[in-house]
Parts: structure tokens; C-alpha cells; sequence
């Protein structure tokens, strides 16, 4: 029982390891991945003894700064709720990845220890409730702060994460009706087959960007839209808007620009799982690499599990870049031209996805 418990642990343990550190790196990424776009040298100035790493060590002065700038809180903001809200947006940015799976499964002698946080038949909609539920934390900043621009940078965020999450439940139905499951594990395995080896044999992968070309950009779009950043930060554009968290200093506000971060890897993970394979390597199964020609290499299990941890790990790296790509290339949208974008743009072509797979699925004799 305890062992069993000890396992559990160490898998939470790792999940929000991998969270947290990821967050945080990804404060430096964003000053990096900028000055290369436009060409300059970036965050450099922090240092120890002289050096500087690249600008390494600037989210651990970030870290101290936030930690001993003072925490003001307004006269006449509710105490308790202003408090809590960025407790909230963490949490729920956090929680939700607890069941993307990052891997298949672990042999440990007679144990098989699945490579996911939380194993759950229904884990696509966990991930999405569990981010709908960090609209909370935004609503409770923006209400408690006593702050009529902050109210309105609150309800900005509301309206704008309700598109998004509807755009991206509807864009995800393809992919659900394709492989035939709401568990992220099952339709991270399914991905590892080939894709209508009957028409195409067994070369290509059925991974969910090649059986859901348009509902994996919708998807992305809208993810990109959940995280509430540019070009979609009309809830927190500080230049020209008044944001929801215009009251929170310190920690407090390091806190907020965290959940972002943290909302960033989600929408990464689960792009990740639902449409570029999730841990599969082409060709790798569970006892090593199987080619189309018949050659086969065999590997021990634990290799093989390194394997798709790091899998799934680079290509969550590779769908954040594009995501901070897209961040610092598009202008801010207009609040009504989100919103036009989301009920009018990604949402009805949710909906001719979703008819399209039906069709599709009707001609081609089931599944991929």
C-alpha cells in the first residue's frame, strides 16, 4: 500500500516538477526567443561573480525581486478573495496536466506504473475543466481589487477564455471521433498505429495533425487564445489596457504571470497529445524500434521509456516556441475582432470539422 502510494507521489512529484520548472525557464525563453527576433542581444544584465549565462540567472533575479518587492493591497479590496485569486489561477493551470500522459508505461519488476499523473477514462475533459476553472481566479482578481479597470480587464478575460474553451471543445470532437476515446493515454497509444494502412500501408504515423489537419489549427488557435496572450492579452495588455491583476505587486503578480506560463505548457501538452502523437516515436514499440522493411532493434524497457518521456518532452518544447513565435510576430487584436474571431471564425469551423470526420469516417469504413 505505501509503495503503491510512494508511486503515486512520485508521478505528481514529476508532473509538477516539470510544470514549475518549465514555467519558470520559459520567463527566459521569451526574452531570448525575442531579442533573436529582433535581433538584439537581450536579458544579459544579471550576474554572479561575473557571469552572466546567457541570462540564465534572470528568472532567479526575478524570483528574489517578486519575493521582496512589497505586497500592496488596495483600501478598500476584499482581503480574503484578493488574496486567494492568484492561489486559484495557479492551482487550476497546474492541476490540469495532471492527465496528459507523458509516457506509456514503466516496468518496475512485477509493477507496471503508467506514465501519467492521473489516469483517467475521461481525461480530455478533466484537462479542459480544470482550465475553464482558472477563469475563477482572473474573475475573483479583477472583483476584489475594488477597481472599476480591473473589473473590466476581469470580464475581458471571462468573455474571451468562454470563446476559447468553446472553440476548443468543438475543435477536439474529430479527434475524438477518429480514435474513439476521451482518455489522453488511449489516443496517445492510437496515434502509434498507421494511418489507414489499407490506402497508405504502414510508412505514416496516424498521428492527430495528419487525421485532423483543420482541427489541430483551430485547436492551436484557440489554445493560444486560453492562455490570454498576445496577440489575445486584451484581459492584461498592459500598454494600452488596464489588465485584471493593475492592483497586484510582489509575489502576487509574479503569480498571475506564472499561470500564463503554466496555461502555455498545458495548451502545449495537449496539443502535443492529441494531434502530433503524444510519447510515440515512429516505429518504436514497447520492445524497441519495428521498421516497415522488417528490421527490428531491440531495447530494454526502461530505454524505451526514456525515449518517449523525451518524445513528448521536445515536441512540448517545439509547440511552445511556435506558440511564443506566434506571440511576438502577431499585433494585439482588438477586443470585438476576438470575439469575432472565436463565435464567427473558430467555432462554426469547429462544427464543418466535426460533419467533415463524420463524412470522411462514413466513406473510409471506421477509424484510422
Amino acid at each position: 500500500m505505501l509503495l503503491d502510494l510512494g508511486i503515486v507521489f512520485g508521478r505528481v512529484a514529476f508532473v509538477m516538477m516539470f510544470m514549475l520548472n518549465l514555467g519558470g525557464i520559459l520567463t527566459w525563453v521569451e526574452r531570448k526567443q525575442s531579442a533573436i527576433m529582433q535581433d538584439r542581444i537581450g536579458a544579459n544584465r544579471a550576474s554572479i561573480f561575473g557571469f552572466r549565462v546567457m541570462g540564465l540567472l534572470h528568472p532567479l533575479a526575478d524570483a528574489i525581486k517578486m519575493l521582496t518587492k512589497e505586497d500592496f493591497r488596495p483600501a478598500r479590496a476584499d482581503r480574503f478573495l484578493f488574496s486567494l485569486a492568484p492561489f486559484v489561477s495557479v492551482f487550476f493551470a497546474l492541476v490540469a496536466f495532471a492527465s496528459i500522459p507523458f509516457g506509456d508505461t514503466l516496468r518496475v519488476g512485477d509493477r507496471v506504473i503508467p506514465l501519467q499523473a492521473v489516469t483517467l477514462n475521461v481525461g480530455v475533459l478533466y484537462v479542459f475543466a480544470m482550465l475553464s476553472l482558472g477563469v475563477y481566479g482572473v474573475m475573483m482578481a479583477g472583483w476584489s481589487s475594488a477597481n472599476n479597470f480591473a473589473l473590466l480587464g476581469a470580464q475581458r478575460a471571462a468573455a474571451l477564455m468562454i470563446t476559447a474553451e468553446i472553440a476548443i471543445g468543438a475543435s477536439i470532437m474529430g479527434v475524438v471521433m477518429v480514435y474513439g476515446s476521451l482518455n489522453l493515454q488511449d489516443i496517445a497509444r492510437a496515434q502509434g498505429n498507421a494511418l489507414f494502412p489499407q490506402w497508405l500501408g504502414q510508412w505514416v504515423p496516424a498521428w492527430g495533425v495528419l487525421t485532423q489537419p483543420l482541427g489541430f489549427i483551430l485547436f492551436l488557435t484557440a489554445g493560444i487564445a486560453a492562455t490570454k496572450r498576445i496577440p489575445f492579452d486584451m484581459p492584461e495588455g498592459e500598454s494600452e489596457i488596464i489588465g485584471y491583476f493593475v492592483e497586484y505587486s510582489g509575489m502576487k503578480f509574479g503569480m498571475f504571470a506564472m499561470a500564463d506560463f503554466l496555461e502555455t505548457v498545458v495548451i502545449a501538452g495537449m496539443t502535443t497529445a492529441l494531434f502530433l502523437g503524444g510519447w510515440q516515436v515512429p516505429y518504436l514499440m514497447a520492445d524497441g524500434f519495428h521498421f516497415p522493411w522488417g528490421a527490428v532493434a531491440t531495447l530494454p524497457q526502461p530505454a524505451v521509456a526514456v525515449l518517449q518521456v523525451g518524445s513528448f518532452v521536445v515536441k512540448v518544447c517545439v509547440v511552445i516556441f511556435f506558440m511564443m513565435l506566434i506571440r511576438w510576430t502577431l499585433p494585439r487584436f482588438r477586443y470585438d475582432q476576438a470575439m469575432r474571431l472565436g463565435w464567427l471564425g473558430l467555432f462554426p469551423l469547429s462544427i464543418l470539422n466535426i460533419v467533415l470526420t463524420g463524412v470522411l469516417l462514413l466513406l473510409l469504413g471506421g477509424r484510422a
